[in-house]
């Protein structure tokens, strides 16, 4: 801390520091001990948002910089909601472990039950996500924009089938709050964990074979081909008189 050049003090001398100041080398130095143990990018509720504040989602607080986020993350109002997390979760049966896998009740190995893709809720203990590859494609006579996803699962389970969902973005529970111009594609295949890619809310072309799926058994690999319609197709589709899309 910088004691020189201060009201009534010699130069190269020490001043005496005031109250505010001295408050304020605490709180830095208390900040920068908390940013040494803590690591705000793994913190679920630390939310930095388009006009350089910070808040918490938690508790629904905006702060001007992280330090006065990590106070508040101390204080009495996050510590109570944070119990009070705990406690629905726990209500809930979120946080209990299954004894025999050691996974998370639940959550982990639901399957295509949970993305709405049919079947029977089970426990299956994950194994990593699969390696994958995507390419932009485009047609040359409509030109159309699309992507062109090449999936690998070299230990999928036998006589399992890959499936793909679409979801909007005010299904999911990943990012909040959601984002009205993106979708998400998903891609399940026990016993790997489900894939999740973030697309452009626009809306697929599925005539013809514009949209498909390919499920290679000899070398495991899964191909998905999305095309998106071009902006004149969208801003004329459905419109009476013109020929549909099914």
């Amino acid at each position: 801390m910088d004691y020189q050049n201060r009201a009534g003090s010699k130069f190269g001398g020490g001043g005496v520091a005031s109250q505010s100041a001295t408050n304020a080398d605490r709180r830095e130095r208390l900040r920068k001990l908390a940013l040494e143990t803590i690591d705000l990018d793994k913190d679920p509720y630390f939310f930095k948002n388009h006009v350089g504040s910070f808040e918490c989602r938690l508790c629904l607080t905006v702060h001007q910089n992280d330090g006065s986020y990590l106070a508040h993350t101390q204080g009495k109002k996050h510590q109570t909601n944070l119990a009070r997390r705990a406690a629905k979760e726990q209500k809930e049966g979120k946080g209990q472990i299954d004894p025999q896998t050691g996974l998370p009740v639940g959550v982990v190995g639901a399957g295509f039950a949970a993305l709405g893709l049919g079947g029977v809720r089970k426990n299956v203990v994950k194994i990593g996500r699969p390696g994958y590859k995507i390419t932009k494609v485009r047609d040359p006579v409509s030109r159309q924009q699309g992507l062109l996803f090449q999936l690998q699962y070299p230990e999928i389970t036998s006589d399992v089938v890959p499936k793909v969902r679409f979801m909007s973005a005010f299904e999911q529970r990943v990012e909040d709050p959601p984002d009205k111009n993106f979708q998400y594609m998903l891609v399940a295949a026990e016993p790997y964990e489900t894939c999740g890619f973030k697309l452009q809310a626009r809306e697929i072309d599925r005539t013809g074979e514009r949209y498909w799926t390919w499920w290679d058994k000899d070398l495991k690999e899964f191909w998905v081909q999305v095309m998106f319609l071009t902006e004149r197709e969208e801003r004329y589709v459905g419109v009476p008189g013109l020929p549909g899309r099914r």
